[in-house]
């Protein structure tokens, strides 16, 4: 994939999908179980939201090493995309939360 802007989409839409797709099979097992899936559902989104930011952006360590390494050589472009694809991490989380948060019926 080559650009920064097609990566920040995919990561938007893996934290997304982390998020509704964890929520949605979570509630199934909820529902075999005897429990209250909608409830289920809304906190297992809530749980999975740090989660769900991490796997998007490929895990801590090369997030906290590209930090690292922008700061200590003064490269700010690659700290500001690092942060950019952070926030689109944690944007997707909050929008798949607030989708399931919808369906669920509120908080």
């Amino acid at each position: 994939m080559e650009g920064f802007f097609p990566k920040l989409l995919l990561v938007f839409f893996t934290a997304l999908g982390v998020i509704l797709g964890a929520s949605l099979v979570g509630s199934l097992a909820a529902l075999l179980a005897g429990q209250p899936p909608l409830r289920t559902m809304a906190q297992l989104a809530l749980d999975i939201k740090i989660w769900a930011m991490v796997a998007a952006i490929g895990g801590t360590f090369t997030a906290l090493e590209v930090l690292e390494l922008s700061l200590l050589e003064g490269q700010f472009r690659a700290l500001v995309k690092q942060l950019l694809l952070i926030i689109g991490a944690f944007a997707g989380a909050q929008v798949g939360y607030f989708i399931i948060t919808s369906l669920a019926g509120g908080k």
